[in-house]
């Protein structure tokens, strides 16, 4: 999987943190403070969309008088405690980054959650040091689908698209992987499993746990 192989780029929720399960109380706590409810159709018009972009989403669908900052801003308050004490690694997560170190592979990340939450969680768990770059979705960046993100990444990465390894969990991602020219690994999760088939078809690789990868 790893042959000529320069870079590996990972999204972060669902791929490398177990993190899905915040979102879902921060929508309703949220929504709830502005007297809405949750529709049920919003995740799937929200998955793979930045956190710029969902700000949009929100302040659009919902008429939030807030500025995207602030609502940004908010969210950022409402996950922050839990991204620094209650988010943990996939399995093997820090030693495949320890392996790729050690093959001399860059490691990126392209999230579409926030550069304060990211750095949040990766550094509770002791990987942000692993990271040679990364890119959020908080700033004015293009979700997934669109490549814009992983060729950002590359680029900071001074890595070709085409020598990149994209590891992800939703779909969305996998295709913005494939957009960017890179190769692509579907990550399992149990909050993306009803896609489970889908990725499994679409990635060139799937893996259950990273030690999949380095085990021989």
């Amino acid at each position: 999987m790893l042959n000529n192989i320069d870079a590996c780029i990972f999204d972060m929720d669902g791929t490398i943190v177990d993190s899905m399960w915040v979102w879902g109380q921060v929508d309703i706590d949220y929504l709830s403070k502005h007297g809405h409810e949750v529709p049920k159709d919003m995740g799937k018009e929200i998955e793979g969309l930045s956190m710029r972009e969902v700000a949009f989403y929100f302040k659009n669908r919902f008429n939030i008088d807030d500025d995207i900052d602030t609502i940004i801003n908010d969210w950022n308050d409402m996950a922050l405690f839990k991204y620094k004490n209650s988010i943990k690694l996939k399995p093997n997560v820090k030693e495949f980054l320890i392996h790729l170190k050690n093959k001399g592979i860059k490691t990126g990340l392209f999230t579409s959650n926030s550069l304060v939450l990211a750095k949040a969680a990766l550094k509770a768990n002791g990987i942000l040091e692993y990271f040679d770059a990364i890119t959020a979705g908080c700033s004015d960046i293009k979700g997934k689908p669109e490549p814009d993100g992983y060729i950002i990444t590359a680029n900071k990465l001074n890595v070709k698209c085409e020598n990149c390894l994209v590891f992800e969990d939703l779909i969305k991602g996998i295709m913005a992987g494939k957009n960017a020219n890179m190769k692509t690994c579907a990550v399992r999760d149990d909050y993306s499993m009803y896609q489970d088939e889908e990725k499994r078809k679409l990635a060139d690789y799937y893996i259950e746990d990273y030690y999949e990868i380095f085990k021989n």
